[in-house]
C-alpha cells in the first residue's frame, strides 16, 4: 500500500498587507528606539517577502480599526494572551475549514469518506478545540479518529504527514485529513530588539490542507506518495530558536546564527536520510524548502548547489505570504502538486521536503512517484 498525496489545498485570512505597509505599522510605533526605526525599512525591503496576511485589521494602521490593540501608537496596554488567545480561538478555525473544505473536495470525496483527522497548530490553545470544529462544520463522523499536534513549530507539518503516512501504512482504508493553521500574527511583541524586529518582519497567518490515503499500486501508478520522514536534533542548540508563552502573549526567539548552524549540519543529514533509500542528491526533481527566512533558502542552495529552478517555489511562496510557520511547507508543496498535475513537472520521480524548528531539528519527508 502507498501513502497518496491526493490534494492539499490554502486559505489565508482577509486582510492582506504589503510588505511595506506593515514596516509603515512599525514606524509608527512610539515605543521603539531611534537605532531600531532606521534598521526597519531595510530589514522589511530585504526579507523576500511581498506580502503578508492577519487575522486583524490593526496592522494597516488605522487605529480606529484596532481589534486587539488599543487605539494607540504606545499599543499599551499590551494585550494579555488571554486576549490574543480568544482571537485564535476566533479566527483560526475559520481558515482551517476553509482549507479543509476545498482539500476535500479537490480530492473527490465525500466528508463521511475521511476516517482520521490531524489538526496542527502552535499559535493558539482551545477545547474543545478546532478538530472538534472541523468535524461539526464538515459534517466529518463523530467517532472519526483524530490528532492534535501542538506547539512544534514551523516544521510540524511534517510531524503530521509522519502521523498521516503511519495511520495510512496501517489501514487499507484510510483517508487522512491534515489540517495545519497558524495566526503568528496575534502574538506581534513592541521590543526594542533587532531579534524582535526580524521575526515581526517575517511571520504571517494562513492555513492549509491535505488528504492522504491508503492506495494500492493499481490505483497509485503515476500519483505522489509519501515515502519516509526522517528527524534529526542538534545537539545544544536550544537556545537559538524558541517559542514560550509569556504574559503578552506567545514569544519568539530566534538567533541569527541559525542558518548557518542549519546548513553545517544538512549535508551530514542528506545522506543518512538518502542513503536509505539508495538516493543522492542529483537524484531529486524537486526540492521544497520551508523559508524560515530569505537567508536560510539562499544558504541551502548554496551547499547543496542547487539550481535557482529547484528553490523556485520555495521563494515564491515567501514572497507571496511570508513564514506561517507549519503550514508554509505545505503551500510549496501544492505550487509543486500542481504542477505535476497538470504535467508541468511530469518528469518527476524523487523530492524532499525540509524544515527546521525549535531544538534545534531538521524534518525531512521523501516524495516518490509510484
Amino acid at each position: 500500500m502507498y501513502t497518496v498525496l491526493e490534494a492539499i489545498a490554502t486559505s489565508n485570512p482577509p486582510y492582506k498587507l504589503t510588505q511595506s505597509e506593515a514596516a509603515d505599522f512599525m514606524l509608527k510605533t512610539e515605543s521603539l528606539s531611534t537605532s531600531i526605526r532606521k534598521r526597519i525599512p531595510s530589514i522589511y525591503a530585504n526579507s523576500g517577502i511581498d506580502y503578508r496576511y492577519s487575522c486583524i485589521p490593526d496592522y494597516g494602521g488605522d487605529l480606529q480599526n484596532f481589534e486587539l490593540y488599543p487605539h494607540n501608537w504606545e499599543l499599551t496596554p499590551t494585550p494579555t494572551t488571554f486576549s490574543r488567545n480568544q482571537k485564535y480561538e476566533t479566527y483560526a478555525p475559520k481558515i482551517a475549514l476553509q482549507a479543509a473544505q476545498q482539500a476535500i473536495s479537490e480530492a473527490h470525496l465525500r466528508t463521511q469518506d475521511i476516517t482520521h483527522l490531524i489538526v496542527v497548530s502552535c499559535t493558539g490553545f482551545s477545547a474543545p478545540g478546532i478538530d472538534i470544529h472541523l468535524i461539526k462544520h464538515l459534517g466529518l463522523s463523530y467517532t472519526i479518529s483524530r490528532t492534535m499536534i501542538g506547539f512544534m513549530g514551523c516544521h510540524a507539518a511534517f510531524n503530521g504527514l509522519r502521523t498521516a503516512h503511519t495511520i495510512c501504512q496501517s489501514d487499507r482504508q484510510a483517508k487522512v485529513l491534515l489540517v495545519c493553521v497558524e495566526l503568528c500574527s496575534l502574538h506581534f511583541q513592541v521590543a526594542d530588539t533587532l531579534e524582535n524586529t526580524i521575526i515581526n518582519a517575517i511571520f504571517s497567518d494562513g492555513a492549509a490542507a491535505a488528504i492522504l490515503s491508503s492506495r494500492p499500486f493499481s490505483e497509485a501508478e503515476g500519483k505522489l506518495a509519501y515515502t519516509d520522514g526522517y528527524s534529526q536534533l542538534i545537539e545544544n542548540t536550544e537556545e537559538l530558536m524558541n517559542w514560550t508563552i509569556g504574559d503578552t502573549g506567545f514569544l519568539m526567539g530566534l538567533s541569527p546564527k541559525v542558518p548557518d548552524v542549519v546548513v553545517g549540519h544538512l549535508p551530514d543529514y542528506l545522506q543518512a536520510f538518502l542513503d536509505q533509500h539508495y538516493l543522492i542528491a542529483n537524484d531529486l526533481d524537486f526540492w521544497a524548502i520551508h523559508p524560515g527566512g530569505r537567508r536560510i533558502i539562499e544558504k541551502i542552495q548554496s551547499v547543496c548547489e542547487l539550481s535557482d529552478r529547484m528553490v523556485a517555489d520555495s521563494y515564491e511562496i515567501l514572497r507571496r505570504y511570508g513564514n506561517m510557520s507549519s503550514p508554509t511547507i505545505l503551500f510549496i508543496l501544492k505550487q509543486i502538486l500542481e504542477k505535476h498535475q497538470v504535467g508541468i513537472n511530469d518528469s518527476i520521480q524523487n523530492g524532499i521536503a525540509l524544515a527546521f524548528g525549535p531544538g534545534l531539528s531538521i524534518e525531512g519527508c521523501l516524495f516518490q512517484k509510484v
